[in-house]
């Protein structure tokens, strides 16, 4: 409802504003204003003779007299006679709508002098007026006028000269303060209200007893008629004779129509009849007469000839009533649709709603016509197409809930980098997998498995479907297959792409078929000890070449990439025993060239820089402290942390460090490292784990540093062990034997968030955070 109020509103100031701006409101040929007063047409301005205002039976009764000596000049009627001048009185006008004029004029007054101390009457004062408006298209409205007196002891008369009705009113006051502000019920003001057709009387004003006190402050009476809403009584009124002036702003209230015939009477004779084409012709109901009114759709003054003009609604394309269409037409117009809406079109009706072109009627309808058999063929049909359509819209969403989008932007912020990586479809890692066929299973974690796949180019892949998925990890996830497509070296784990259209993403690596060197390690399965496994120069090559592929992450990497998780772990050895450094998923692009980075931190115990752990500032050397303890690891063949060993022990970098203090370091190095190694080397390489450890990163070497120390010992390495002294396991399994971990970590899985100072532990959850574990504290001698 209140919208269809606000678009009448809206047309009605259209048609008003178009009016009033366009169409003509005078008669041709005659003037249209009177100073700043607008004077429309059936009145006008000048002399009869010169047809300006409509004529009733050869009368000018809507002559408007234009005063010019005014500045600027001002409209008069006449309507009244001074009854002591006997001149007639002319009545400004003030405004001119549809069905009222409003006019004013003085009221009458009546003053005595106070100051001779006689009651005498000042004859300039005495004003008493008719107004007539007999066989004129004009009444004194009953509706909004009243008769008022002003004054204390003081009666306003109006009546008709023939004695067909008289009123009147009488005020009172003793004293000033006895009168109230806004009060008019006969202190000091009275009011009264006036029969209905009125077209003449005569007002005046008398004082009832002229010996009051109260003549010493109000020595004039007053009477007029007007307009009761725009006046309201002051006690200001009383005071000398200023409200002669005052009242004559109260304006009177007359209503007018057109001749003194109904419409049906008045179109009898169509050459008097008023009202002009498109008109609506309808009988006062307070004058005599009949008022024109322009129809629904058309403006202009209906008086005029050729009558009202049609109104464009459709012209202002942002303000016209149609929410779609609009189509202009006589005296209305047309709200439709576009092809594919429906709807009335109107902004105050249903508007246009675009049809959904994806529901399958026309198919449904056909079906029916055609038959049982066409339904069942068109129903597989339309189940198959949303069967299809929602499998879309469901890859869809898990491509852009898995981060596609975030992918595709930083992929494409790398040169190279959309072309390196590839996107897989659910359908081809399906394919690749066998629909996932247990067979191929290369490991197990506790948050995803490893499969073996095989592409259409009988290339070998190795597929990470994790378990679940946290959303709020997407961005590391997106973190470490971004790095790895930017990394192109030889002892880095290859990334060749990803799939997003899971429920939770699949990465796609290189398949490294030897497993971890923490498997090599450690393997101390079916009572074989771990001198079994790697031989010393094996392990001197493996840390040779993982430092090589960290010192290439911190310097020649662009920009340069903090690993934040070395560990034996996440190095891969290949059917070579190649290094392959792995599991990128809490790595940070140094974009800035800082430092020192701030984050939250992350890594795994054991493994994880004092130094960042408690100030939380990330830096190239945290890497180097994590690859000192895998240093550790390949000289000890011990875990990071164990809870086997006593407590002083437990921490493998601590304990290291105790051991180099006392020199007792070979007390502590795996017998096969300690036999087939030269003393020389194996001091030389756990002196540089020493200086990997320091507590203070700014006294630890760098990668490039710890990778050409290793290189130079590598290479000065003579003791024969074969090519690489090992054999190849005969079986899987055996390389995956007491593996605490995935064979390839699932990336997803590993992230870990919360608080600064929260750490990601792996394979050391019954450990405590000790401060002996954490704070190796040596330092640079």
């Amino acid at each position: 409802m209140f919208l269809q109020l606000l678009l009448l509103l809206q047309l009605s100031w259209i048609i008003l504003t178009s009016a009033a701006t366009v169409l003509p409101q005078s008669k041709p040929g005659c003037e249209s204003k009177c100073g700043d007063f607008t004077i429309p047409y059936p009145f006008g301005i000048g002399p009869s003779e010169n047809g300006c205002s409509f004529t009733r039976d050869g009368l000018q009764l809507y002559n408007i007299t234009c005063d010019t000596s005014f500045n600027p000049p001002k409209p008069f009627l006449w309507l009244g006679l001074n009854l002591t001048s006997g001149k007639r009185y002319m009545f400004e006008l003030t405004s001119i709508s549809e069905t009222e004029l409003r006019v004013e004029r003085s009221p009458s007054t009546i003053c005595y002098d106070y100051k001779t101390g006689n009651v005498t009457l000042d004859a300039s004062y005495i004003s008493p007026y008719f107004l007539s408006t007999r066989n004129t298209p004009f009444t004194v409205s009953s509706t909004k006028n009243k008769l008022f007196g002003i004054g204390c002891y003081s009666m306003a008369y109006i009546l008709d000269p023939n004695l067909n009705f008289t009123t009147n009113c009488v005020t009172k006051c003793d004293t000033k303060e006895n009168v109230v502000d806004g009060s008019c019920s006969g202190s000091g003001c009275c009011q009264v209200s006036l029969p209905k057709g009125i077209k003449r009387f005569l007002i005046y004003a008398d004082s009832m007893n002229s010996t009051k006190e109260s003549l010493s402050f109000n020595p004039c009476s007053y009477s007029f008629i007007g307009e009761f809403d725009k006046y309201t009584f002051s006690a200001s009124d009383l005071v000398g004779s200023d409200f002669r002036t005052k009242g004559r702003d109260i304006p009177i209230v007359l209503d007018w129509a057109i001749g003194n015939k109904t419409c049906e009477e008045a179109q009898k004779d169509t050459s008097t009849f008023a009202c002009q084409k498109n008109s609506n012709c309808s009988n006062s109901d307070k004058v005599p007469g009949y008022l024109c009114t322009c129809n629904t759709g058309f403006m202009g003054n209906p008086y005029l000839s050729p009558g009202c003009q049609d109104v464009n609604e459709c012209e202002d394309q942002d303000n016209n009533p149609c929410a779609g269409i609009c189509t202009n037409t006589i005296g209305s117009y047309n709200c439709s649709c576009p092809e594919d809406h429906h709807g009335d079109g109107r902004k105050v009706g249903t508007g246009c709603i675009r049809k959904n072109k994806e529901f399958p009627i026309l198919k449904v309808t056909l079906g029916i016509g055609l038959g049982f058999l066409f339904l069942i063929v068109g129903s597989s049909l339309l189940y198959l197409s949303i069967k299809r359509r929602k499998l879309n819209e469901l890859k869809e969403k898990f491509f852009q809930q898995n981060g596609g989008l975030l992918l595709k932007q930083q992929l494409s912020s790398y040169e190279g980098g959309a072309e390196a990586t590839r996107i897989f479809t659910a359908e081809e890692l399906k394919v690749a997998t066998g629909n996932y066929s247990d067979k191929l299973i290369l490991g197990r974690g506790g948050f995803g498995t490893v499969y073996l796949g095989t592409l259409p180019d009988k290339s070998l892949v190795a597929i990470k479907k994790s378990k679940v998925i946290d959303e709020t990890q997407i961005e590391q996830f997106i973190n470490e297959l971004v790095i790895l497509a930017q990394v192109n070296h030889r002892n880095v784990v290859k990334v060749l792409g990803c799939c997003l259209e899971t429920e939770v993403p699949l990465l796609v690596y290189e398949y490294i078929s030897n497993g971890t060197l923490f498997q090599h390690i450690h393997n101390k399965a079916d009572g074989k000890s771990s001198s079994a496994s790697l031989s010393w120069k094996s392990r001197l090559r493996i840390a040779t070449e993982s430092a090589g592929a960290l010192a290439y992450l911190h310097s020649a990497a662009s920009p340069p990439i903090i690993h934040r998780d070395i560990k034996s772990g996440n190095i891969l050895l290949d059917e070579n025993y190649t290094a392959k450094v792995s599991d990128f998923g809490a790595s940070r692009l140094n974009t800035l060239g800082q430092t020192q980075i701030d984050t939250l931190v992350q890594g795994t115990l054991g493994y994880l820089d004092p130094e960042y752990f408690h100030t939380s500032q990330l830096t190239d050397k945290s890497d180097v402290y994590s690859f000192g303890v895998v240093l550790v690891e390949l000289l000890t063949g011990e875990k990071p942390l164990s809870p086997d060993r006593p407590q002083e022990q437990r921490s493998l970098a601590s304990f290291f460090i105790y051991a180099m203090e006392r020199n007792d370091i070979f007390k502590l190095v795996e017998p096969r490292v300690a036999n087939e190694g030269s003393r020389e080397h194996v001091v030389a390489v756990a002196e540089l784990a020493r200086r990997c450890l320091y507590t203070e990163g700014e006294y630890r070497p760098t990668m490039k540093q710890v990778a050409a120390e290793l290189e130079s010992l590598s290479k000065s390495e003579t003791r024969p062990s074969g090519a690489h002294n090992q054999q190849s396991p005969k079986k899987k399994s055996s390389v995956f034997i007491d593996e605490p971990t995935d064979l390839y970590s699932v990336p997803i899985s590993s992230y870990t968030s919360g608080d600064s100072g929260l750490c990601s532990i792996e394979n050391s959850d019954q450990y405590s955070i000790e401060k002996d574990v954490m704070m190796p504290m040596n330092m640079p001698r």
